[in-house]
């Protein structure tokens, strides 16, 4: 046996209680992740939602759905393996990605607003 998984029996993780990784499980990961691609793409060029607003949180939700997609399908990340850390991994990414996508909408939407000319409220600061 290696120094590796030596050092691996000694602290009781294990290689065993990892997930399988089959050929399907990575198919079926990228066969969503270029829906979850189009949909997005489809929603902005033809406009259907109606509402720009609208289409920016549809399009937010999908981007969130799709970072799932790829911590589960490509990471290889559960509740039950490695002990419950890669769990708290995935609740840590979350996070992150919660606050990353709410921080930019609230960025672009004030940029928008307060740096685009001719904007109502930029023009009665005049």
């Amino acid at each position: 046996m290696s120094a590796a998984h030596d050092h691996a029996a000694d602290h009781g993780h294990g290689h065993g209680d990892h997930p399988p990784v089959t050929r399907s499980g990575y198919l079926t990961g990228f066969i969503l992740s270029v829906i979850l691609t189009a949909i997005p793409f489809w929603l902005v060029m033809t406009g259907k939602l109606g509402s720009p607003v609208m289409t920016g949180y549809v399009i937010m939700a999908l981007a969130a759905v799709q970072v799932i997609v790829h911590v589960v399908y490509f990471l290889h990340l559960n509740a039950k393996a490695e002990a419950g850390w890669q769990f708290m991994a995935t609740v840590f990414t979350i996070v992150v990605v919660v606050i990353t996508l709410a921080g930019s909408l609230w960025v672009m939407y004030h940029m928008n607003v307060n740096m685009m000319p001719g904007s109502a409220d930029s023009a009665s600061g005049m």
